[in-house]
């Protein structure tokens, strides 16, 4: 009798019969959860997984935070009451950070970002998503006492360095997180909404700045600094209601709790062919496929097999976003006030620049909608930045009587560049490093991905300072034809190298890896996961097992 059986433990091997019969129960509902998947439209999408989007909304809010923590230190450079706390005093008589110190601040965030991602591969793949940021929340808590009370420049380098790790935490759990609670109509939209995220917190950070200017005594850049502990008590009562992702919970066996979590991130009384039991199917035989795939999950892995290959180009996807010249235009401030303008019309300039880094993700959304895919959007964006950033050098050559036009000419340029970035690179970006990972190996290959940036961010605030103080290297408007010329070795590098994602499933991914489709055919190249044989597994035995008993 069925139900006098009992579920056998993980591990157990099952006789062929009943083994090829589960294994057949769980192909045949990942078959049918695929297709509805294939056929599911974005509103479609919407309307069964509203609590997915709400959930995955606020937990990438965390990187709205981190956004407005980390715009207030490069734009207190052109703050004059933080130079004169904080900086030197130039022969010219103005104050200003020394480069070695702005470099090293700058720095400070970037190490202690590497620090954290790389504590967050092991963490959250052993203690969930959820724990791990909770406690990364009440780290923000504690460690954003010591910018309040930093009385020298070496204890704001001590707060950089500790909040960078929660920082480099929530830089790529988020974006896991939005790409696991979603079906693949909403993937391109709630992984890339955490661009947004970015551009909301750096706006509210250049705002509160810029309305402090007229204050001459400390609390013009204490404010702001206090103004971070808003964040985290909301966002922690906020992730502790949330569910946890139900892949997560498929990688760790615990198919009930992940069918448990799947009925909460949907809305099941509406009228759809929904079936809990046919995706937890979908994401048993992806996990198995994967681990006949892929050889582990440790960071080594990463660089074996055909997961060598999806992590190099998460990570030139990752890196590309500084190369091509973001880190340049995040002191946008501090550039414009050495182009000429003041330091009122630099912060408006900088807003503007904030603002439509929220605009450009709703307008990255209606050209995907439009059926245009990444690899374009990415590919035809870079094409853009280079043209605008050797229009930028080109402006370094207009004559010194000519200084306040070229200056205007310059935040103008400066303006467009960030749309343009935030409508391709900026934001494609996110999508891309989420959905060109294995499953697996997801959280550990965005995390090397995500360091690669870091550690192009480092160089590139050593550089920059150099290049922009006028104490230093004083290139100016020069500093774009460096930029551009690197950003023109990005766009032969992602015409080879970067495939096309959009409307696949994580199995067809995973098979395109395996067959070494080249990156120009992955959009034209056909592939049924359900023709090939995954490795013998216990966990079809034991899905089967759970559901007939209702489990």
């Amino acid at each position: 009798m069925a139900e006098e059986k009992e579920i056998q433990p993980a591990g157990t091997t099952f006789d062929n019969t009943e083994h090829t019969k589960a294994a057949d129960k769980v192909i045949n509902d990942a078959r049918l959860a695929t297709e509805k998947e294939h056929r599911m439209s974005l509103w479609q999408g919407i309307k069964l997984y509203p609590k997915a989007v709400g959930w995955s909304i606020l937990i990438s809010t965390c990187i709205a935070m981190e956004g407005y923590d980390v715009c207030l230190l490069s734009n207190f450079y052109g703050n004059p009451v933080f130079n004169r706390k904080y900086g030197e005093q130039l022969p010219n008589g103005d104050w200003q950070i020394p480069p070695h110190w702005q470099a090293g601040l700058s720095n400070g965030a970037n190490v202690g970002e590497i620090i954290g991602l790389f504590i967050n591969g092991w963490v959250s793949e052993r203690f969930g998503y959820r724990y791990t940021v909770m406690t990364c929340l009440v780290l923000v808590i504690g460690f954003t006492a010591i910018f309040f009370t930093a009385q020298s420049v070496v204890s704001l380098q001590v707060a950089e360095i500790l909040c960078g790790i929660p920082w480099g935490v929530f830089q790529t759990l988020t974006i896991t997180y939005a790409s696991e609670v979603c079906p693949v109509a909403l993937r391109g939209y709630l992984t890339t909404y955490v661009n947004f995220c970015w551009g909301l917190g750096q706006c509210i950070g250049i705002g509160v700045i810029k309305s402090l200017l007229d204050r001459n005594d400390q609390w013009s850049y204490r404010i702001p600094y206090a103004l971070q502990w808003m964040w985290p008590v909301p966002l922690l009562i906020g992730v502790l209601l949330a569910p946890e992702s139900p892949w997560w919970l498929v990688r760790k066996g615990r198919l009930d709790d992940a069918k448990k979590s799947l009925l909460r991130l949907t809305s099941l009384d509406r009228e759809t062919d929904f079936d809990a039991d046919e995706t937890i199917a979908m994401m048993v035989h992806t996990t198995a496929l994967e681990e006949k795939i892929t050889q582990g999950t440790s960071y080594l892995d990463c660089f074996r097999g055909t997961d060598l290959r999806r992590t190099e180009i998460v990570c030139m996807a990752w890196a590309i976003q500084n190369l091509s010249g973001n880190a340049f235009s995040g002191y946008s401030t501090y550039f414009l006030e050495q182009a000429g303008l003041d330091a009122s019309k630099a912060y408006d300039f900088a807003i503007g620049q904030y603002g439509i880094n929220m605009a450009g993700v709703f307008g990255a959304w209606f050209l995907m909608s439009r059926g245009i895919g990444r690899r374009t959007l990415y590919l035809g964006g870079l094409c853009g930045l280079c043209a605008m950033l050797m229009v930028m050098g080109f402006l370094g050559l207009v004559p010194e009587a000519h200084r306040d036009q070229a200056a205007l000419a310059t935040g103008a340029i400066m303006i467009v560049w960030a749309l343009f970035y935030q409508l391709t690179v900026g934001t494609v970006c996110y999508s891309l490093v989420a959905e060109l990972s294995t499953r697996r190996l997801q959280i550990k290959t965005v995390v090397l991905g995500r360091n690669l940036y870091n550690i192009i961010g480092i160089i590139c605030s050593v550089l920059s300072p150099y290049m922009l103080n006028p104490g230093a290297w004083n290139w100016q408007n020069y500093t774009g034809f460096f930029w551009g010329g690197i950003c023109f070795l990005c766009i032969i590098y992602t015409y080879f190298r970067l495939p096309e994602p959009r409307g696949r499933s994580f199995a067809e991914l995973d098979l395109l890896f395996e067959k070494g489709i080249s990156a120009r055919k992955f959009a034209s190249t056909d592939v049924d996961v359900f023709d090939e044989k995954v490795a013998d597994t216990t966990a079809f035995a034991q899905y089967e097992e759970k559901v007939e008993h209702g489990i």
